[in-house]
């Protein structure tokens, strides 16, 4: 398993990168804008990580901003801790035997998410290419929030 990122969301592009990159001194590594789906992505790693990460080796703090939602509460700020494991299947079948619910299964053999007992949310990627799509997951529903 390796340690990819922690996401949080942010409410003020602006105003967060400031915060982030001009007093914290945080480096943006990667940016990724989804029209479709109305939000920004951006990947912040520490300024002697940031070869590193661009390399493949270093992990990054991801800066989510909703276009249209700007108000969380209850800590709907924090998003998730991203690992990446060799064999997503094997992973959650490891998981679900020892009695972990699999939130969002790998249906699309790349990409689940689960919870610790104290809510914090998983979200387990696959190495590499996806894996062929193969049962139990294609056709295991979602269960509960991630």
């Amino acid at each position: 398993m390796e340690y990819l990122h922690t996401m949080v969301r942010i409410s003020n592009l602006e105003q967060s990168l400031d915060f982030y990159c001009n007093k914290m001194g945080f480096v943006e590594v990667r940016r990724y804008e989804n029209e479709k789906g109305r939000f920004t992505l951006i990947f912040l790693c520490a300024e002697g990580d940031a070869e590193a990460f661009k390399a493949g080796g270093a992990p990054a703090l991801e800066l989510t901003y909703n276009w249209d939602e700007h108000d969380y509460t209850g800590g709907r700020n924090f998003g998730h801790l991203a690992y990446r494991v060799d064999d997503i299947h094997a992973y959650c079948q490891h998981l679900m035997d020892n009695g972990v619910v699999i939130n969002r299964p790998p249906r699309d053999g790349r990409m689940a998410f689960v919870k610790s007992p104290d809510g914090i949310s998983f979200e387990i990627l696959q190495r590499g290419d996806a894996l062929p799509l193969c049962e139990p997951w294609v056709s295991m529903p979602n269960s509960g929030s991630w």
